[in-house]
């Protein structure tokens, strides 16, 4: 399994925006630079941040004070996109083909679906328990 540290997750982000950026000077991009190049393109707000390394890279992001972490937002729309691509838990595709359909993109569906997957994390964590789908899909059915 791929466990990430916050460092590491960063590191991704920024160095896939920067070899993107670097156009035919850099190695090719891998599947997964690709997807988060895609998302970094869809939030042109989080661009700024991701071309400014050393200004960002260490800065907390404090949900209290209002603040959207870029890192774990985009970490976010990965997971999802993972999910729907395998159907893991089983079921999420449908979710999601749904809120597509609902909302009027992949994008606008996985920015709801990000609320229930948050929730259910939360959950697991709360009480020290294996994530639940049912705690997802419950969420996922009210959107």
């Amino acid at each position: 399994m791929f466990n990430p540290s916050r460092d590491q997750a960063r590191d991704f982000f920024f160095d896939a925006w920067r070899k993107y950026g670097s156009g035919n000077a850099s190695p090719p991009l891998t599947a997964l630079e690709t997807i988060a190049v895609e998302l970094i393109a869809a939030h042109p707000e989080y661009q700024h941040i991701l071309e400014n390394r050393d200004q960002y890279v260490d800065r907390d992001y404090s949900p209290e004070a209002g603040d959207t972490n870029p890192f774990l937002h985009l970490s976010m729309h990965m997971s999802i996109r993972e999910q729907v691509s395998i159907d893991q838990p089983s079921g999420v595709r449908a979710h999601h083909q749904r809120l597509t359909e609902k909302l009027g993109s992949p994008l606008e569906a996985e920015h709801h679906m990000m609320d229930c997957l948050g929730e259910m994390i939360w959950h697991a964590q709360r009480h020290r328990k294996a994530p639940d789908p049912a705690i997802y899909f419950a969420c996922l059915n009210k959107k």
